[in-house]
């Protein structure tokens, strides 16, 4: 099972503690008229939350309309999609952390950054607070160059060459210094897939900070080796 989150960073002062009482039993509710007239309750809420010194973990519970095509009409039905998110503090920064896609893929709404935005609303009132977050070229580059052998894959972009969007190395390509060099002079890494072998898991990582879990593991294990090992590569 494929795993993927995304970080963000709090950049106001947070006092965990008030953001545990702002998010403790957080329940929204609007009303949804069908093409039938049936009125259907959509819920937004917080469930699950727990504080453990400078970690905040829950789950954004969130209700959809999903239209389907079924025999010649569109047929509405309410659907809830959840996703778990950790608040973090490390080396005096604070830190969001959502397990959910980041794009679009099939009927899934509840994406990460949608997320992000109505957890920085219900904490500070604005959706500003809750940014983006990169992780740079050069410590993509670092993160290959330390350990080429547990690389499996790297894509480049902003290549400069002529019809080329994006370069990709994998397999054999990886072992080859020369076409390596060749790719960086290039362009940017923009994604690495690698083994952390201390944990014996499969990562991929954006720029961007998107993290992927390839391995058979845990939500829990994702976020501690986020927290542990990736959260100081974060620009």
């Amino acid at each position: 099972m494929v795993l993927p989150a995304k970080i963000f960073e709090i950049k106001e002062e947070s006092n965990f503690g008030l953001i545990a009482q702002k998010l403790k039993d957080f329940h929204e509710e609007e009303n949804y008229q069908t093409k039938e007239g049936k009125t259907i309750t959509l819920a937004t809420e917080i469930l699950n939350l727990s504080l453990k010194e400078n970690l905040i973990s829950g789950i954004f519970s969130a209700d959809f309309i999903q239209t389907n095509y079924y025999k010649r009409n569109l047929i509405e039905l309410p659907t809830t999609e959840e996703a778990q998110f950790w608040l973090t503090r490390f080396e005096n920064r604070n830190f969001l952390i959502v397990v959910a896609p980041s794009t679009a893929r099939g009927v899934k709404k509840l994406l990460s950054s949608h997320v992000a935005n109505r957890l920085s609303k219900i904490i500070f009132i604005t959706p500003r607070v809750i940014v983006e977050t990169k992780i740079p070229h050069e410590t993509l580059k670092k993160l290959h160059e330390s350990n080429p052998q547990a690389t499996r894959l790297i894509w480049f972009d902003q290549v400069d060459l002529p019809g080329l969007e994006k370069l990709c190395l994998a397999g054999s390509g990886l072992v080859d210094t020369q076409l390596y060099l060749d790719y960086l002079a290039h362009g940017q890494i923009w994604y690495v897939v690698f083994e952390a072998q201390k944990r014996g898991l499969t990562m991929g990582i954006t720029r961007n900070s998107v993290v992927t879990l390839f391995s058979k593991s845990t939500k829990e294990d994702l976020v501690n080796y986020i927290r542990e090992d990736l959260l100081k590569l974060v620009e």
